[in-house]
């Protein structure tokens, strides 16, 4: 492999995952701030960074029993969708060398799993991780050296879940512009149909999806903030030490991996791009455009919808209000568990939520 310039350090396996980001070092802004600067244009989002919110004992509580539900869930989805690229490679429409390429970072402990299932299938696999941002495209420099390490490898990006579609998009557009091609994105829950290969098409409760660093390597989200990166620099994130003691990511994903082997012998492989995919699309398109119509949204970032996708904004935004699918679903109890601590509004209507299971709508800041 080729040098690597000085990256972050994470708390995975070294084998695991090699991150392609700059360890920065930046004063964190207050939420309430940080939403005034985005929301009047005055810095981009991944320009801020909020010291993270630590859990308290009972989200803990509600995280380890959705891992005890739902691990074997996990390893099934994950098993089918390598399978499946074995399948694509045995039909020749992939190279016998795979270099996985997750999204940093919700994609990090997907991306692990996915590399541990196709090593025991024996694929030539490798694994990065890489910042990706909204309106800012895919990291290009990270992406330059992820194709001259592994030239004759095929690129597959990994992520968790999708909500709009927001950062489908944003791959697609960046990633077209760099290789001429268009990306397959691989995803575990995929409910409005933007990947290439998914686990299913469901609005679950994945648990990393509920934490942020102390599942994910302590990590921060990636920051592009160019008066502390340069342009051959990759793009930057910071350790999340405060969480040190309550870091899950290597449990985690070891704990998923202990049904893996018995997944990939009873699996069926994932089929590449669903049929019902534009399906999908219109579906989570036209329940998102509704709720942006009846709450005056003129700027659909300010719509979260999915489980994963409303737990983080409660977690990292002001929330204006939460739309619920059914209050009393277990796989909703942490959200309901932080609107209930910070007395945040709820709705419970399933034909408000469409597709997806919770949504939060986050609150105009003037």
């Amino acid at each position: 492999m080729l040098d690597v310039p000085s990256t972050i350090r994470h708390s995975y396996a070294p084998d695991d995952v090699t991150l392609l980001l700059k360890p920065l070092s930046i004063q964190p802004t207050d939420v309430a701030e940080k939403e005034r600067l985005i929301q009047s244009g005055q810095a981009h989002y991944s320009e801020l960074i909020s010291e993270e919110r630590r859990p308290d004992a009972r989200y803990m509580e509600i995280y380890e029993d959705a891992l005890e539900r739902h691990g074997a869930r996990i390893a099934g989805d994950i098993a089918r969708i390598a399978l499946g690229i074995t399948a694509q490679m045995a039909a020749g429409r992939l190279a016998c060398r795979i270099s996985l390429c997750s999204l940093v970072r919700a994609g990090l402990p997907y991306g692990v799993l996915l590399r541990r299932a196709l090593a025991r299938l024996g694929v030539d696999v490798a694994h990065y991780g890489v910042s990706i941002i909204r309106d800012r495209g895919l990291d290009s420099v990270a992406m330059a050296h992820v194709r001259a390490d592994r030239p004759d490898a095929d690129i597959l990006f990994v992520d968790g879940w999708t909500g709009k579609g927001a950062i489908a998009g944003e791959l697609h557009k960046a990633w077209t512009a760099l290789s001429g091609h268009a990306p397959r994105l691989v995803l575990l829950a995929d409910p409005s149909g933007h990947a290439w290969m998914s686990g299913s098409h469901e609005d679950w409760l994945i648990p990393s999806g509920i934490l942020g660093a102390n599942v994910s390597g302590l990590i921060s989200r990636s920051i592009l903030k160019y008066d502390v990166l340069g342009p051959g620099d990759f793009h930057g994130a910071m350790r999340v030490d405060h969480l040190a003691d309550i870091d899950r990511s290597r449990d985690f994903v070891d704990r998923v991996t202990a049904h893996l082997d018995a997944a990939l012998q009873a699996g069926t492989p994932a089929p590449a791009a669903a049929a019902d995919c534009a399906a999908l699309r219109t579906r989570a398109a036209v329940c998102v455009g509704a709720i942006a119509d009846r709450h005056g949204v003129d700027n659909l970032n300010r719509i979260k919808p999915g489980i994963a996708e409303a737990t983080r904004a409660v977690l990292r935004r002001r929330p204006r209000k939460v739309f619920l699918r059914d209050a009393h679903d277990p796989d909703l109890a942490a959200l309901v568990h932080l609107c209930t601590q910070d007395g945040i509004d709820t709705e419970v209507d399933a034909a408000v939520t469409g597709p997806y299971r919770a949504i939060t709508l986050i609150e105009t800041v003037s």
